[in-house]
């Protein structure tokens, strides 16, 4: 079966998100062993030089890295990325386990983005929009998104 990670930095706090990514686990379990993975953000004050922020990346980069093994295919998720329809996104989780990869990371940076390191380990970036959204939120639209993957592949009914 396919293991699909969601890691993500920082903890999730708000209870309205906690209780729609409890629904798509419950929903996704049916066909994936998912695991969401969440890595401590860096505290940092709110105003930083350039250097400052690289550095609270790195750090937070480092505690993502450290959660993947080396036959994981890792997708960012980055506003540079390749913007995919639903569909297109189904097609692409079942080519990867049709060609033999069995376990997917998709990463959700902190505030800060995502360090040079753990985009350099990137297989895939992803985007979901040009918007910038909060990225306890775009972890709930990653795990529908994943839903309806699934859905898709099985030629289940899904809201278009």
């Amino acid at each position: 079966m396919l293991k699909i990670s969601v890691i993500t930095v920082g903890k999730l706090k708000e209870k309205y998100l906690k209780q729609g990514i409890a629904e798509y686990t419950k929903r996704l379990s049916a066909y994936t062993k998912l695991e969401l993975v969440e890595v401590p953000d860096e505290k940092a004050p709110e105003i930083l030089s350039e250097a400052e922020e690289e550095n609270v990346k790195e750090k937070e980069g480092e505690r993502i890295l450290n959660k993947l093994s080396t036959d994981t295919y890792v997708i960012t998720l980055e506003i540079k990325g390749k913007q995919l329809t639903s569909e297109q996104l189904a097609k692409k989780v079942d080519d990867l386990s049709t060609y033999g990869k069995s376990k997917i990371a998709f990463i959700i940076g902190g505030s800060l983005g995502l360090s040079d390191d753990v985009l350099k380990r990137s297989d895939y970036a992803l985007s979901f929009s040009n918007m910038t959204f909060p990225h306890q939120l775009m972890k709930l639209i990653l795990l529908e998104q994943i839903y309806r993957a699934f859905r898709i592949n099985r030629g289940e009914p899904y809201h278009k």
